[in-house]
């Protein structure tokens, strides 16, 4: 499929995403959030996760720590995982919606439950091979793995910035303590103690800008605060200004883009490998997920105050994610710095600020914890205990010792690269990312996404220098005398490492060479951006000032 092709397909999803009267969506079952009841049934599929999260981790304290313990735990948790998938799965199909609230009850929220449902699945199968070879024997590591997904979905519903605050909290303080699991790793203390105080401090900006908001608008809720904005003439305000800065320095530290992104390799790196890969794409794609909402429902009207930042942030994440991932020799850091790029590029969905833009958001999330997770399975497929091989010199010639890895791990560094042929839903998930820059303008100026889409292909340019490397040096380089990771002795990888390796490098293939299903999910579910009506608010709603 051409990119045209492609981005003709695009645009006709697109606008079929809005139900036409008649239609299934149109006479979908509608929640009364105001409902307990039916509040508590909005909430259906991130309960089925919590009550069985909770029940799972009083079996995982019930018994005594031991390697089949965490297995049948890992397992369990497995299942939990596809149960909520095929709950999310039916609300969707069931075209399901609801009235103003809390929550959002719409395809974005599912879209993006399925994608850290995915990411949670691949990282608990590979966390059950990965804690057996390291000896991490405590069951709570999966435990904590399900709660984080639970925050995750919970920002992806939240339409209040109480919800999404608890959402990012519940996430978070689950990651803290999975970065720091493997008690036995100086290194991992470190990154954990680091991720933890540093989350803190940008929990505190986060929390001080909701504050400052609600002085402005007297809400919370991200529908009220836009129209409010709106009706009221609030853009600009000195409240209004400083709140939308703080809000962003705190989702800038969670997405981890230049220059709040120094916490980041460090946690990668000292993390455990399965973590590490879960951090890169579903934590990531959680916050993106949040931020996307917040901007686009609650401050769309003050888009002339925040897009040159985010213009700036995308620029400079871009750039230094890509500059400096070129000087890394352990493969986690350079993975880490690959991440802070890709968020550059997510960021510009953001910046484009259209439903082209959205869409192209989910896409690129989709391809991009793919591309991640199989990367980071291959890493733990061809690690030792107490990984001491990481530095990317130890896969000197791992074509003649593992060829399927070396080609699965040649398979994700193309779909990161955006190589167009063996990486090609990676490239058309840049393409869409082009196309939503080259689309939007502001104030009548076009010039800022033009300067974005250059800055997308030079970066990607810049990108091949650490990719292709990793590739060459897997091909074309003979094994070190020392074995290095292609030449360990170790075991082979484990099935369920196995299953997620050749599950991730199938879909990119498959998804890459037949990309028409994902690009109409991904054009139907992104979330609507409505014109703000100016008569939603009686005269009586003015908050205090």
């Amino acid at each position: 499929m051409s990119g045209g092709s492609v981005h003709q397909a695009l645009s006709v999803a697109v606008s079929q995403a809005v139900p036409l009267p008649g239609s299934p969506a149109a006479v979908a079952p509608t929640f009364d959030l105001h409902i307990p009841s039916q509040l508590t049934l909005a909430l259906g599929p991130d309960i089925v996760l919590f009550v069985g999260t909770t029940v799972l981790m009083l079996w995982a304290a019930w018994r005594p720590d031991s390697r089949e313990h965490q297995s049948n735990v890992g397992r369990a948790s497995l299942a939990l995982v596809f149960v909520t998938m095929a709950a999310v799965v039916g609300y969707d199909l069931a075209h399901v919606t609801a009235g103003p609230g809390v929550i959002a009850v719409d395809a974005f929220r599912w879209a993006s439950d399925l994608i850290f449902l995915a990411a949670s699945a691949g990282t608990i199968a590979l966390s059950i091979d990965y804690n057996a070879r390291e000896g991490i024997l405590a069951a709570e590591s999966h435990v904590m793995v399900l709660f984080a997904t639970s925050g995750m979905m919970l920002l992806a519903a939240g339409r209040d910035l109480m919800i999404i605050f608890l959402g990012i909290e519940l996430m978070s303080v689950a990651v803290y303590i999975l970065a720091g699991f493997n008690r036995r790793s100086a290194r991992s203390a470190e990154g954990a103690l680091k991720y933890f105080l540093l989350g803190a401090f940008s929990t505190g900006f986060l929390l001080y800008g909701i504050a400052l908001i609600y002085g402005a608008t007297g809400s919370t809720n991200l529908t009220v605060i836009g129209d409010r904005i709106h009706l009221y003439s609030l853009a600009g305000t000195p409240l209004v200004t400083v709140g939308v800065a703080l809000i962003l320095v705190g989702f800038a530290f969670k997405i981890a883009a230049v220059p709040f992104h120094m916490w980041a390799p460090d946690v990668y790196e000292g993390a455990p490998t399965p973590i590490t890969g879960f951090m890169a794409a579903a934590v990531k794609a959680a916050a993106f997920a949040a931020f996307l909402r917040v901007w686009l429902e609650a401050f769309g009207d003050v888009v002339y105050q925040w897009h040159d930042a985010m213009w700036f942030l995308a620029i400079l994440t871009m750039l230094a994610g890509n500059v400096v991932a070129l000087v890394q020799r352990n493969i986690k850091r350079m993975l880490a710095y690959s991440s802070i790029a890709q968020a550059g590029y997510v960021l510009v969905g953001v910046v484009a600020g259209t439903t082209l833009g959205a869409s192209a958001f989910l896409f690129f999330l989709a391809a991009y914890t793919l591309a991640t997770l199989g990367a980071f399975a291959v890493i733990v497929a061809l690690g030792d205990a107490g990984e001491t091989q990481l530095d990317i010199g130890d896969y000197a010639g791992l074509w003649t010792t593992r060829p399927w890895l070396a080609a699965a791990m040649t398979a994700c560094m193309l779909s990161l690269l955006g190589f167009p042929i063996f990486g090609g839903i990676g490239f058309l998930a840049k393409w869409y990312m082009l196309q939503a820059a080259l689309e939007a303008s502001y104030f009548g100026d076009a010039k800022p996404q033009v300067e974005l889409a250059v800055m997308i292909v030079v970066t990607s340019v810049i990108s091949a220098g650490y990719y292709l490397r990793l590739v060459t040096i897997m091909f074309m380089r003979p094994v070190r005398a020392d074995g290095g990771a292609a030449g360990n002795a170790a075991p082979r990888a484990g099935h369920l490492t196995q299953w997620v390796v050749g599950v991730s490098v199938a879909l990119l293939l498959a998804l890459g060479l037949a990309p028409a299903y994902l690009v109409s999910w991904t054009a139907k579910s992104a979330p609507v951006i409505a014109n703000r009506p100016t008569y939603l608010l009686p005269s009586s709603a003015i908050p205090p000032r």
